[in-house]
Order: C-alpha cells, then sequence, then structure tokens
C-alpha cells in the first residue's frame, strides 16, 4: 500500500502499489452504508465531501457516526486508505481560503484539527477538489487570476503540515487532487494549465486524480460522449479542443505539462449523460439537442434503459464506448460499462499510470459490474 517517507515530501516512491480508488458521496450513507463498501477491492477511498465554511472545513451533522464507520472498516482492512475530499463541483470558498499565507494557514489547520485530531484514525489523507481555480467553475463562485498560483501554495502548507504530523506520528499521510481534463467547461472553451500549475503540483502531491470525464455534457454543443477513450474525427467540436478531449487525450496533455504517468490515476465514471437531440441521424450521437434526459448511474440505466427494448445499444469503435438510443423518446445516452471501464483500465496499466479510480462508487449495480472490471483490467 502507499507509503510516505517520514524525512521527505513526496517522494517519488511514496506510492509504491497500484491504485484502484472510489470516491463515496456522504448523502448515500442510508442507500450505501459504509459497512458495504467493498474494501477488499478499493485500495482508496475518498470521502466526499467536506466544505469551506468562513475559511474553515467543515462537514455535515453525520459525518461523525460516518467517520467512526470509517475507521471501523480501517481497522478491519488495515491496507485501505481512506481520505477526506475537499471540495466538489458547487462547493465555495477556495479562492478566499488561498489567498494568503494566513488564510491556507487556518484553513489547513483546521482540516487538520478535525479530521486527524479529532477524528484520528479515520483518515490517511487530503484530496483537494477545487472545480476549479481562475475560470471554468460555477459561475457564482468566486474566482480570481491568482488562484493559480495560490492554489499550490494550498497544496504546499498541506504537504507540509501532514508531513510533519506523519513524522510525529511516525504514520504516512497522503495529499491528492482531483483535476480535470474535459475541455468545455461553464464559461466556453477550458485550459486546465490556465488553472493549474500542473508540474508543480505532481512534485507535491502524491497523486492526481484526473478527472477523464464530463467531455460531453450541457456545456457541448452537440449530444456527445462523456468520456470517449480516443479522438473523434466526426465530433464537431473543434480540433484544437477536440485533441485533448478524450481519455487518452487527457493523459497525453497532463503528461505533456510535466505531470508522469506515475502520478496520474485514471478516472472512470460510473453515471450516464442524457441529451433529447433533434435529430435521430447517427442514431443521435454529435446532434443539436433541446436539452438534457435524466440518464442516471450505472445501477438506473441498468436497471431502467437496458432492459427496454426501446432503448438500443449502440457501439463506437475509435471511442470505445457504447451509447443507448431511443428514437421514439429522441433521447440519447452516454454511460460505461464493464466492457468499456475494463478497456480504461487496461489502457492505465499500458501507460504505466498508477491506477483507476471512479466517481462514484455507489452508482455500480449490485454485482458491482463495473468496479469488478476495473480490478480486472488493471491486473
Amino acid at each position: 500500500m502507499a507509503a510516505v517517507a517520514f524525512n521527505s515530501a513526496c517522494a517519488e516512491d511514496q506510492v509504491d502499489t497500484k491504485v484502484v480508488g472510489a470516491y463515496y458521496p456522504a448523502g448515500s450513507a442510508t442507500r450505501y452504508p459504509i459497512e458495504r463498501i467493498p474494501a477488499d477491492k478499493v485500495t482508496h477511498l475518498f470521502y466526499a465531501f467536506a466544505r469551506i465554511e468562513d475559511g474553515r472545513c467543515a462537514v455535515g451533522e453525520q459525518a461523525s457516526a460516518h467517520f467512526e464507520a470509517l475507521a471501523k472498516l480501517k481497522r478491519e482492512h488495515p491496507r485501505l486508505r481512506t481520505l477526506i475530499s475537499i471540495g466538489g463541483w458547487s462547493a465555495g470558498g477556495f479562492s478566499d481560503a488561498a489567498l494568503t499565507a494566513k488564510t491556507r494557514k487556518r484553513l489547513v489547520a483546521s482540516c487538520l484539527a478535525l479530521f486527524f485530531d479529532k477524528h484520528r484514525g479515520s483518515f490517511d489523507g487530503v484530496d483537494i477538489d477545487w472545480e476549479f481555480p481562475v475560470y471554468g467553475g460555477p459561475p457564482e463562485l468566486a474566482a480570481r487570476p491568482q488562484d493559480r498560483r495560490n492554489m499550490t501554495a494550498l497544496v504546499r502548507e498541506f504537504r507540509r503540515e501532514l508531513d510533519a504530523l506523519g513524522r510525529q506520528r511516525k504514520q504516512a499521510y497522503l495529499v491528492t487532487a482531483a483535476l480535470p481534463a474535459g475541455r468545455m467547461e461553464s464559461t466556453g472553451p477550458y485550459d486546465p494549465a490556465r488553472s493549474f500549475e500542473l508540474g508543480e503540483l505532481a512534485k507535491l502531491l502524491d497523486f492526481i486524480n484526473l478527472m477523464t470525464y464530463d467531455m460531453g455534457t450541457v456545456f457541448t454543443p452537440v449530444a456527445s460522449f462523456n468520456a470517449p477513450m480516443r479522438e473523434v474525427a466526426e465530433d464537431p467540436l473543434d480540433p484544437q479542443l477536440r485533441r485533448w478531449n478524450s481519455v487518452e487525450g487527457g493523459v497525453d496533455y497532463y503528461q505533456r505539462n510535466g505531470v508522469p504517468a506515475n502520478k496520474l490515476v485514471l478516472g472512470v465514471p460510473f453515471y450516464g449523460r442524457g441529451y433529447r437531440v433533434k435529430s435521430d441521424a447517427q442514431h443521435g450521437l454529435y446532434q443539436p439537442y433541446s436539452g438534457t434526459f435524466p440518464a442516471g448511474d450505472y445501477r438506473d440505466i441498468k436497471r431502467n434503459l437496458l432492459s427496454d427494448p426501446q432503448w438500443q445499444r449502440h457501439w463506437h469503435a475509435v471511442a470505445q464506448t457504447p451509447w443507448l438510443f431511443n428514437a421514439k423518446e429522441h433521447a440519447f445516452v452516454s454511460y460505461e460499462d464493464p466492457e468499456s471501464i475494463a478497456i480504461r483500465a487496461g489502457f492505465a496499466k499500458e501507460r504505466g499510470l498508477l491506477g483507476v479510480f471512479t466517481w462514484e462508487l455507489t452508482a455500480d449495480d449490485e454485482e458491482q459490474a463495473l468496479l469488478e472490471a476495473m480490478v480486472k483490467g488493471m491486473k
């Protein structure tokens, strides 16, 4: 399992086994209790999310019970690594909290006090999910040009304080981050290097959870794949954007910008994206749309769509992904299945990446078919 050198920050050999990671949303605990988490298959679990309030880390009312359950799960599975993920798509507070050395220290100190003192034994590290510094995130959230530099400074502060705590307790603590790959975000065309100092972050972080999904969303003008494996020439997206708007393109881009392969963990989505298309051409693929269609998680897609003959499954040989089309409803759904996820996990192994992760664990079916495909693909 991952091991951190106590006398140095983020050494190259800190993570010495492959990662099979999974995010676990706090709101899913009633339907999917923590004790059900398959800790014999998952190596790294990311509890999502903590938030930032008044410049300090905060959690919901049910978090204490969840953290106790996580500590119990860890005692039963000593090799499981758990991280508290701070942020998420709609989470604010980062730009202000990261603005100065004083505000960064206050945020980090509050996180350590909450997650590693008050709830000691529940977590092995911190995962930073700031979506996104500078631009590209929800337009209502504060963002500044200096966010790019301040994100690096915030990670450095977490790294320094968790390394110091690790030396005191003779325990390895991790610092990771979830970073984007999609080229169309809320503000239009998007470049991750304008939000993040990627090469510098790679030196500080144990690894990066590369969000190689959300490449076809409401920010794209046509019905597109959520996570195409490779660039598709027929995709009408501008070629300069399309080049990077795939799983392979996202990995290539991060490596081109100074992130080594062994610091990347490849993301696979356990959910679908749907559109109500204006044309039935190409079974809805790359067609303009009038609105979205609620595809749901894989468990919903399997139960409600794959069992309905009105929904026809198609496969794209280049994108290496399936989609569903309902001609009666004029509805298109992009999703991943065990076949496509196994391909992505195999790609991660072939490229020498550190592993694979998913958003999110509880979206799988009862047989854990998608998680099984992740695990087998990495072998």
